[in-house]
């Protein structure tokens, strides 16, 4: 395979290069964590603006109708320079595409991808663990003055981004006597819909970016259905394959530079040169190498035409264990340093803590690629479920 750049591909970085060096510096992550999701937003219309959102996006639904090795190129130049990578777009914008009515999609894409409009998702629930399938929420069909909607009641926990949301993209239970699996939907909530009541949950990066949301008799539309009742499942496999795969390149170029600087440090003299430090520093790049051949993989089958798939799960794995191995590089040759300034450097090291956790735990994509990528049978426990 042939990874470097077409001469169009080329002059396209180029010139994003340039604009990066232009507008990068007012990207800058703010170190009062409070004010990070704004600044993530602000950085989101700037890119908007500058025709960098939506690169591969279908043109009829307000994309670039480029190929998907743009949007690498665009995440790659991003960490590159230092700027945020894009936040919570493409997963839900081709959910969106694949499944909305032409209505829905007329609605809601132009404000989700211009960055007007934000967005959480209403998965994980407090005692759902790391088995989505097992969710509580439910909503029912019901009319509410002559008009069919859903009542909504449930809990959803580490809902990121749900106190700044204006949509709620909401995977709940609306066949409760149908099998585990096939009972679920997907509901488009306004999180300005009355008895709809968010929660911040303070982290260990010391950000608010986490929620908790309770829906008491949530009354939502039934038109707000995205695909057919019971299709949930299928909906957030397909919108989790492409949050889980090649869209992780950007953690790529991010990484890279984030040890590029350790290394110069240690070179310089700033931290210790020792046999461990050097082995240290060799084993994050193999590790860094290893996701970045497996995405460059995913990539081409992308360009291929195919959709992202549970072989995403891979990337996932491969990107958990590159970040978590920087982190502990990181946080071993520093020392207490960033425990000390409790800054950027730290937030990134708890940050890598649970790389293994969102997204999917490092379990579930272990058996999803067992199961399905490598077709390996369930065991007696999992069959019996």
């Amino acid at each position: 395979m042939d990874f470097t750049d077409t001469a169009e591909e080329a002059e396209f970085r180029d010139r994003l290069r340039s604009w990066l060096a232009e507008h990068a510096a007012d990207a800058v992550v703010p170190d009062d964590p409070g004010a990070r999701a704004d600044a993530a937003n602000a950085w989101h219309h700037t890119l908007y603006d500058a025709g960098y959102i939506g690169l591969s996006f279908p043109q009829e639904y307000g994309g670039h109708g480029l190929s998907p090795i743009y949007e690498a190129i665009l995440n790659d130049e991003l960490g590159r320079a230092g700027a945020p990578p894009i936040e919570g777009v493409g997963h839900l914008s081709n959910a969106l595409r694949l499944f909305g009515s032409e209505q829905q999609r007329a609605d809601l894409l132009p404000g989700l991808l211009s960055g007007a409009v934000r967005w959480c998702q209403g998965f994980s629930e407090p005692e759902a663990g790391s088995d989505l399938a097992s969710l509580k929420t439910r909503a029912d069909a019901v009319e509410d003055q002559d008009r069919p909607v859903f009542r909504v009641n449930g809990r959803k926990i580490w809902t990121s981004f749900a106190a700044v949301a204006d949509w709620c993209f909401l995977l709940c239970r609306t066949e409760p006597d149908a099998a585990k699996h096939s009972g679920i939907s997907v509901l488009l909530v306004p999180m300005s819909t009355p008895c709809i009541e968010v929660a911040p949950i303070v982290n260990a990066a010391r950000n608010r970016e986490f929620a908790e949301v309770t829906f008491t008799d949530v009354l939502v539309p039934a038109e707000n259905l995205l695909g057919e009742r019971g299709q949930g499942w299928s909906i957030a496999n397909q919108l989790l394959a492409y949050e889980r795969g090649p869209s992780d390149i950007n953690w790529i170029s991010r990484l890279a530079v984030q040890l590029r600087a350790l290394e110069a440090d240690v070179r310089s003299g700033l931290l210790p040169d020792t046999p461990s430090a050097r082995s240290r520093l060799g084993e994050a790049y193999c590790e860094l190498r290893a996701l970045q051949v497996k995405v460059q993989r995913s990539l081409t089958e992308r360009v291929g035409g195919a959709l992202p798939g549970a072989e995403g799960s891979v990337d996932k794995l491969l990107m958990a264990r590159a970040d978590q191995t920087f982190g502990h590089t990181m946080m071993d040759l520093r020392g207490s340093a960033p425990v000390l300034a409790e800054g950027l450097e730290w937030d990134l090291y708890v940050w890598s803590r649970a790389a293994g956790i969102y997204g999917g735990t490092a379990q579930i994509q272990r058996n999803i690629v067992a199961q399905r990528v490598l077709g390996l049978p369930r065991s007696a426990s999992q069959r019996s479920r």
